[in-house]
């Protein structure tokens, strides 16, 4: 059951793109059931057809507000040639069985998805078109289509999808590999801008989130679990709980954190959740957590300078010689850079409802991984995958922690111990920001090298973050080909991981959100010691055009200094970048960042009050996210919103501190949210097309707006901020 914190980044990707190259699906398996009265036909696993040539389309991915719920809608319905007007969207269950990976992470979705959902729609179109032919004995290929019709070229013979749809149902299922797609010249839907689908019901206000879920006969379940990560139930009393009005069960469960058997929380259970919350203080349990008790931030940071101390305990990437290139370099330049633990801050605090009967159980689950969560609870369970069905609800902010599936792990438990009888697990808001996932602390020791010239030659990185179990924590990791390791000849990474006990997960951005600070932080330093700013050191060290090979292996990803340049010029002509600028309290930064199949480059500009107070007045990106941008308007609202969550993260204050082996901070009093005072009064967003599958945008414009604020603080005041959040301390 640990199996909630050891799944790396590697095997996350492994176990949720088996199959993600071409995507089958069974074509007489419906999304989902019709609704009562509901005359429809089903096509394929996502498309109903219905009686008033409506289109029900299936979207297949939790919606964590990444917009892809109305994405991957549009993508079928592009292919099967509605009009966008004509759609009904709906939520599927989790079944990877029937409509492939489901999952939100990692921006996957659209690289995942651009073909496979454009097949699915052409396929339908491909059955429709033949059954028109079949009809009218005519060669399908004299047939056309739009709006939900197909017509004989030249007018002879008309016929809506929805008089088809029986007929169509009836022919072969086509080849997905082989069915004709449409020419971008033809898009319609695509590249157009689409409201979401479900912002009227969110602006109504109506239920849609995993909070909301209800139903008869519900029962509320609030949860105490130890504070120090790893400690368990050493014994408990409940006699003074089972006796208080409401109250129905008393239950000790594993959260999934530690090895399956060991209790490390107990769950009350009432009529309300307000009554099983209250109830919670008056239950006396004694913790097992002497060891979990001696970790600390103050102890890590200690760990970070004695490692630094002795050296890398390990190699991430070794090329050339780079101690004999420093040793030989016209200059030289060191630096140390810190970034803390982070939570992840969601609105809507985790939660999740399950049924079990009769040796099976039903669960409604707000998760970005709904697969490994059923693995989860058939272990913990011990009944078959097959015997859990999942329904996903809208999931009120995600950002990596509902990929950490706890929460349905501990409400399976409970509804086990109670079966026929729905229970719903809500976590305070204290529960959520103690008991995360957290955004592992990072520590790098820097040094670089330039030649005469200013050109960088060398370059060393000793990395120190957390282990757990004797391999890197999860989102503790740093790949070889971070920039600037491809680009030059000498360069050694290492890394040093010490012994802790906090659970660690992905964050927005995982590992780049902390790589990017540090790293083209540094090389601002580096290109100031050049001589030259950072847009123009960069280009002389990406060089020519070319692709540099990712590595090898299906998830491997190329780097192609072309595109890097072309975002950067991008950005740089559209903020009118006229070289490093500031001073007295004015300041404008840059980064450029490639994560997540992503280029992307950011200027910032600030402001310094005289307290210290940082204000971001005005941010530019430019991205490359490939060919084609699916949803307009959501792909500039995730961009904007990614470059908030940086600012966040970067100057007002976010920081999760471990003390006695359990976080510190209770509520956003202490942990807080970007307000509105916090965002910038403009976000200007440009993309650069490139002749390239369109990719993901949940996570690549994050990074680099850390890195170009505090590029940018240091233009304003001459201080570096080298390590995060920044504090008014810092500045004045």
């Amino acid at each position: 059951m640990s199996a909630v914190l050891d799944m790396d980044r590697r095997s996350l990707i492994k176990a949720t793109l088996i199959g993600g190259a071409v995507l089958a699906f069974d074509a007489r398996m419906a999304f989902a059931a019709t609704k009562p009265g509901e005359v429809a036909t089903v096509i394929n696993a996502f498309i109903r057809i219905n009686a008033d040539n409506s289109v029900t389309i299936g979207a297949k991915n939790p919606e964590i507000g990444q917009g892809v719920k109305t994405m991957l809608p549009m993508l079928i319905a592009e292919e099967l040639d509605v009009d966008w007007a004509q759609v009904h969207v709906e939520q599927t269950i989790a079944d990877e069985k029937r409509y492939g990976p489901q999952l939100a992470g990692g921006s996957f979705a659209t690289p995942m998805n651009w073909l496979p959902m454009r097949q699915a729609g052409a396929a339908a179109r491909q059955m429709l078109v033949q059954a028109a032919a079949a009809r009218w004995g005519v060669d399908p290929a004299s047939l056309t289509t739009g709006g939900g019709r197909v017509m004989q070229v030249g007018g002879k013979h008309a016929v809506t999808y929805a008089e088809l749809a029986a007929e169509a149902a009836k022919q072969p299922a086509p080849d997905l590999a082989k069915v004709a797609l449409k020419d971008a010249a033809k898009f319609t839907i695509i590249g157009k801008s689409q409201i979401g689908v479900d912002t009227p019901a969110i602006v109504a206000g109506k239920p849609l989130f995993g909070i909301d879920v209800t139903m008869p006969g519900l029962i509320h379940a609030a949860v105490e679990m130890c504070p120090a990560y790893g400690g368990t139930v050493r014994s408990f009393d409940d006699s003074a709980v089972k006796g208080k009005p409401g109250i129905i069960a008393v239950v000790p469960i594993n959260s999934g954190y530690n090895p399956k058997g060991a209790n490390d929380a107990v769950a009350i259970v009432a009529q309300s959740w307000w009554a099983a919350d209250k109830a919670r203080a008056d239950l006396k349990i004694v913790w097992d957590d002497e060891a979990a008790r001696t970790y600390s931030s103050a102890g890590f940071e200690a760990g970070a300078d004695a490692a630094f101390g002795k050296g890398p305990e390990t190699s991430i990437v070794n090329k050339g010689d780079a101690d004999k290139a420093l040793v030989g370099a016209a200059k030289t330049v060191n630096a140390r850079y810190h970034y803390p633990f982070l939570a992840h801050g969601t609105l809507e605090p985790q939660n999740c409802t399950a049924l079990f009967k009769d040796g099976q159980i039903e669960i409604w689950a707000p998760t970005q991984l709904p697969q490994p969560g059923r693995m989860l609870v058939a272990a913990a369970l011990g009944i078959p995958l097959e015997a859990i069905t999942i329904n996903l609800t809208r999931i009120g902010g995600g950002f990596g922690r509902r990929l950490s599936n706890d929460y349905m792990v501990m409400v399976a438990q409970i509804a086990k111990a109670l079966p026929g009888r729905p229970v719903k697990l809500i976590y305070t808001r204290t529960d959520d920001l103690r008991h995360d996932f957290f955004r592992p602390a990072g520590w790098h020791s820097f040094e670089a090298g330039l030649d005469a010239q200013g050109r960088l030659i060398a370059f060393k990185d000793h990395f120190v973050s957390l282990n757990r179990d004797g391999k890197p924590a999860q989102g503790a990791t740093m790949n070889p080909t971070e920039l600037p390791a491809p680009l030059i000849a000498d360069v050694s990474y290492g890394a040093t991981f010490l012994d802790n006990n906090v659970p660690t997960g992905f964050l927005r951005a995982p590992m780049s959100n902390g790589l990017s600070y540090a790293f083209q932080s540094f090389l601002d330093e580096v290109a100031l010691a050049a001589g030259l700013d950072l847009p123009e050191f960069l280009r002389r060290t990406l060089g020519e055009m070319r692709t540099i090979k990712g590595g090898e292996g299906p998830q491997a990803v190329d780097f192609q200094t072309g595109r890097a340049r072309a975002v950067i010029d991008k950005v740089c002509a559209m903020a009118n970048w006229q070289g490093r600028s500031g001073g007295n309290g004015k300041g404008r930064g840059f980064a450029f960042y490639f994560s997540h199949r992503g280029y992307f480059a950011e200027i910032a500009d600030i402001a310094v009050n005289s307290g210290g107070g940082v204000q971001v007045d005005k941010v530019w990106v430019a991205g490359d996210v490939g060919s084609h941008i699916i949803n307009p308007i959501n792909a500039v609202h995730q961009a904007q919103g990614s470059v908030i969550d940086g600012i966040a993260q970067t100057i007002i204050g976010q920081k999760i501190e471990i003390v006695n082996g359990a976080a510190n901070r209770t509520n956003f009093h202490d942990f807080p949210l970007a307000r509105i005072n916090a965002a910038p009064q403009d976000i200007v967003v440009e993309f650069v097309r490139s002749d390239n599958p369109p990719t993901g945008l949940g996570e690549p414009a994050l990074p680099p707006i850390i890195p170009a604020v505090a590029n940018a603080i240091f233009a304003a005041t001459g201080k570096r901020i080298r390590s995060l959040p920044v504090v008014p301390s810092q500045l004045v």
